[in-house]
């Protein structure tokens, strides 16, 4: 799903025209941007958690020619799913099958040697 099919399937939900769906839907991203540029998290209760993670320099290597190259520290903005999300993403369970009956051991008589 992309912007525009999240765009219609919210404004078809909604009752709402397209184009003041992708307007508060632009407002909302551009607020969550904001606040991970001052270092806050955005908290949605019951979907997740979007926050900033800071990673320290670091000394990488070129797969090319395999040199040696420092990588500046940098942020990334992160989400970590809430309850509600997990839950709404957990597989059914498949019934546990049960094990065969199985024979009690018989002994096989010795095969023939045949001449």
């Amino acid at each position: 799903m992309n912007t525009s099919d999240l765009i219609a399937q919210i404004a078809e939900t909604t009752s709402r025209p397209k184009a003041e769906v992708k307007e508060i839907l632009d407002a909302a991203l551009d607020a969550i941007v904001a606040a991970a540029k001052k270092n806050e998290d955005v908290t949605l209760t019951g979907f997740g958690k979007f926050s900033v993670r800071h990673l320290a320099a670091r000394t990488g290597r070129n797969p090319a020619t395999g040199e040696s190259i420092e990588i500046a520290a940098t942020r990334k903005l992160a989400f970590t799913a809430g309850k509600g999300v997990k839950d709404a993403l957990v597989l059914p369970k498949k019934p546990a099958k049960k094990a065969p009956a199985t024979k009690p051991a018989t002994k096989k008589a010795p095969a023939r040697k045949r001449a």
